[in-house]
């Protein structure tokens, strides 16, 4: 994962909003800790307590639904 730079330029993305989500537990959360560090307002990381990477894919009870809901009702207007 070294040669892997997704982020070279995500502070171009401002300002459409970000919502990054990550597992309390995933082994790759520095990606997006890094890439939220780099990203212009506004922007949001939420940590699932509890989760890895892939629960937030097949385990309903990681799955953020409320939260997805929240931010797409906040900034799609």
């Amino acid at each position: 994962m070294m040669n892997f730079f997704p982020f070279v330029q995500i502070e171009t993305i401002s300002p459409r909003p970000l919502l990054f989500v990550v597992g309390e537990r995933a082994v790759s959360a520095y990606f997006s800790e890094d890439a939220y560090s780099k990203a212009g307002e506004p922007k949001e990381l939420y940590v699932v307590p509890g989760a890895s990477h892939v629960d937030l894919y097949d385990k309903e009870e990681y799955m953020p639904i409320a939260k997805l809901a929240s931010f797409f009702n906040d900034y799609l207007k």
